[in-house]
């Protein structure tokens, strides 16, 4: 059974010049530790695509279950416990609190999901990303790079399911991109569900999948053309 089902998905606006398709039935499956990545200009409905996912939008038609839980259907409350519990961002900005260290955000992220003993948590996953000696370090006082990983140990934290990524390497240099990648792609291979949306053809590469959407629709779904390629390989 896969982990996020949508079924002939749409999310439309209204607006005074008329209807605004974000999301055009649109059919997906993702399976458990299965990175796909959702490749597409500006405009495209990738974001959209993440939102509806992540319960943060609703789809308007359609069909969207993501690891049994019928969203479109689902009441306020149980959507809440949803986010909590079973899905995690990571966002193009980050989205720290500034007033919080490295150490603190990562801490909420796991005290919001209910991980039991959130300090042992918080410290065990910026190991992982390699910010032991900046946990104490203020957002401000970090990199770009740094600040996204501290985004991707808070979404760890959470010890959730399925793990969204809004242009993840979108504000970094290449080097630190290559790095957040790998972070991903072994979150998949532990076992999460992960799904990456992007610009950045390259980054399809490294890819399980790659559903490419245009004007909310998806164009096509199938490996990265060419085949497959490990992510030190990766060039933009």
């Amino acid at each position: 059974m896969s982990t996020i089902e949508l079924d002939a998905a749409s999310r439309h606006y209204e607006t005074g010049g008329g209807t605004v398709k974000a999301l055009d039935e649109v059919d997906l499956r993702v399976d458990e530790g299965e990175l796909v990545v959702v490749l597409g200009p500006s405009g495209s409905g990738k974001t959209t695509l993440l939102n509806v996912v992540g319960a943060l939008d609703q789809a308007t038609a359609g069909e969207v279950r993501v690891a049994g839980r019928d969203l479109r259907r689902a009441r306020s409350r149980d959507l809440f416990r949803y986010r909590r519990e079973t899905v995690s961002f990571v966002f193009q900005s980050f989205n720290l609190f500034p007033g919080l260290t490295a150490f603190e955000n990562v801490r909420f992220g796991a005290d919001v999901a209910g991980v039991p003993d959130g300090v042992s948590t918080a410290h065990e996953v910026l190991e992982s990303v390699g910010l032991s000696a900046r946990a104490h370090h203020f957002p401000a006082q970090l990199s770009g790079g740094e600040q996204q990983r501290v985004a991707i140990a808070r979404a760890l934290a959470t010890r959730n399911p399925v793990l969204l990524a809004d242009e993840p390497t979108g504000e970094l240099d290449y080097r630190t991109g290559v790095q957040i990648l790998a972070l991903l792609q072994e979150q998949a291979r532990a076992g999460r569900t992960v799904l990456v949306v992007t610009h950045n053809r390259e980054i399809s590469r490294m890819a399980d999948r790659v559903v490419e959407l245009s004007a909310g629709r998806v164009e096509r779904d199938g490996p990265p053309a060419g085949g497959r390629r490990p992510v030190d390989e990766l060039h933009w």
